[in-house]
C-alpha cells in the first residue's frame, strides 16, 4: 500500500497547533453538557487531560436543523422526539460565550459547530478561530456561502455525501478547508470506514484529512487513520455512557479516550507499515482489510438509506395552498429525517421564492418541481 506523507496542517498555521503532534484529537463534546455549565466545565478539564488538541461543541437552534413535526429519530440512547430536544439544548450566546472563554483559559482551542445562519453569526460575534460544517450540512449552501464571508479555517465532515456534493462545499473555503471522512452512523460500523479513501481525498481535493469516527472501538479506526496518512481526529467523548446526551452511548469515557490517544500518538511514532503490522496483530488482518475497504468514495451501507433526509432540502414551514406564492417565511433548509418528505436541494432555495404552488402542500413536507409546475 502506497502511503502519502501526512499533509502539513495549513490550515491551523495562524489558528493553534493543539499540543504539536502530527494528528489534531478532537475531544467532540457536542451538548452532552445539557445546558449545565459547570458540567461543561469538568467535560473539557476531563477531555484535555484525556490528551485532546482541541474541545468541539455544538451550537443548537432547533428551528433552523428540524421541522417541528419531525417526530421521533432513532438516536443512540433510542428514539428521540428530535426537535423539542433540540429546542431544550438551545442555550443563549451568554452560555456560549463562557464556555468558549473556559476552554481557552486552560489554553486549549475551542471549536463548535454552526448548523444555519443564526448559529454561525453566534459564533462569529463571540470570536471563534474555526469553525465546523457537520455531514448533513455539507449541502446546505447558504450556510457555506456565509462561513466563507468570515475567512476562518474550516472543517468539513463528509458523511451521507458523494464526491459531487465535497467538490461544491470545498470550493467554499479555498486554502482553509480540512475534510473528515465520516460513516453517518451511530454507532458506526467500523468494518464501513473505508480508511483507504483517505489518501484520495487529500490528493483529489488538495487539502488536509482526517477522520470523525462514530465507531465504538477506541483503537481501530483512529490508528489506522493514522497509518494513512490523517492528520485530523474527531471522537465523541463524554464522562458516563450512561448520561443524558445524545451522543452519550456512542462516546468514549476519559479512560477510553486516553488508550486511543496514546494509541494514535504510538502510531505517529511507527509510521505506517509498522503501525499496520501491530493492529493486524490486535485485530486479525482481515478485520483490519475490513475496515481499510475499496479506496472509492461511495455511501457506506448503514447511512445509503439517509441520503436526501439526513442531509438538507427545502421543506415547507407553513401549510400551503394552491395559488400562494412562495415567501422566505413559507419556507427553509432543513433535514427532513425519516418522517417527513424531502424537497429540492438548497441550491433551488432563492430561486423558487416568488413562484405560485399548484397544489395545497401541508407544513413539514418538502416542496418539489411538481409542487411548482403546471400539469
Amino acid at each position: 500500500m502506497n502511503i502519502p506523507s501526512r499533509p502539513p496542517q495549513i490550515i491551523f498555521k495562524d489558528t493553534f497547533l493543539g499540543r504539536g503532534n502530527p494528528v489534531f484529537i478532537i475531544a467532540e463534546l457536542g451538548t452532552s453538557h445539557g445546558g449545565e455549565k459547570e458540567k461543561a466545565f469538568s467535560m473539557i478539564k476531563a477531555a484535555w487531560q484525556a490528551g485532546a488538541d482541541c474541545i468541539k461543541f455544538q451550537l443548537v437552534i432547533a428551528e433552523e436543523i428540524v421541522h417541528p413535526k419531525t417526530g421521533l429519530v432513532s438516536l443512540p440512547g433510542g428514539k428521540i422526539p428530535l426537535y423539542e430536544r433540540f429546542k431544550a439544548l438551545e442555550q443563549d450566546l451568554s452560555f456560549y460565550r463562557e464556555i468558549k472563554d473556559y476552554t481557552e483559559s486552560l489554553g486549549i482551542p475551542f471549536l463548535c459547530t454552526a448548523f444555519g445562519l443564526h448559529s454561525a453569526r453566534m459564533l462569529k460575534e463571540i470570536g471563534v478561530k474555526i469553525l465546523k460544517v457537520a455531514s448533513p450540512e455539507v449541502n446546505h449552501l447558504p450556510l457555506l456561502a456565509e462561513l466563507s464571508e468570515y475567512n476562518l479555517p474550516v472543517l468539513v465532515s463528509c458523511g451521507v455525501s458523494l464526491l459531487s456534493d465535497l467538490e461544491e462545499a470545498v470550493s467554499f473555503f479555498p486554502g482553509r478547508c480540512a475534510l473528515l471522512h465520516c460513516v453517518t452512523a451511530y454507532p458506526a460500523p467500523e468494518e464501513e470506514y473505508n480508511l483507504s479513501l483517505l489518501p484520495s481525498l487529500s490528493s483529489l481535493f488538495g487539502v488536509p484529512v482526517g477522520v470523525s469516527d462514530h465507531s465504538l472501538d477506541p483503537l481501530l479506526v483512529p490508528v489506522l487513520a493514522t497509518a494513512l496518512g490523517g492528520s485530523i481526529l474527531e471522537k465523541h467523548f463524554t464522562l458516563t455512557k450512561t448520561g443524558s446526551g445524545l451522543d452519550d452511548p456512542i462516546a468514549l469515557t476519559p479512560e477510553e479516550f486516553r488508550r486511543m490517544t496514546d494509541g494514535v500518538r504510538r502510531a505517529e511514532t511507527l509510521g505506517a507499515k509498522e503501525t499496520l503490522a501491530w493492529i493486524s496483530g490486535q485485530y486479525g488482518e482481515k478485520r483490519v482489510q475490513a475496515v481499510l475497504g475499496s479506496g472509492i468514495k461511495q455511501l457506506a451501507p448503514s447511512e445509503r438509506e439517509n441520503y436526501l433526509t439526513t442531509n438538507r432540502s427545502v421543506i415547507a414551514r407553513r401549510d400551503l395552498k394552491a395559488g400562494d406564492h412562495i415567501t422566505e417565511e413559507d419556507c427553509a433548509i432543513l433535514r427532513s429525517e425519516k418522517n417527513l418528505k424531502p424537497g429540492l436541494h438548497p441550491r433551488f432555495h432563492r430561486i423558487i421564492l416568488g413562484k405560485r404552488i399548484q397544489r395545497d402542500l401541508e407544513s413539514g413536507r418538502g416542496i418539489t418541481w411538481e409542487d411548482l409546475l403546471e400539469g
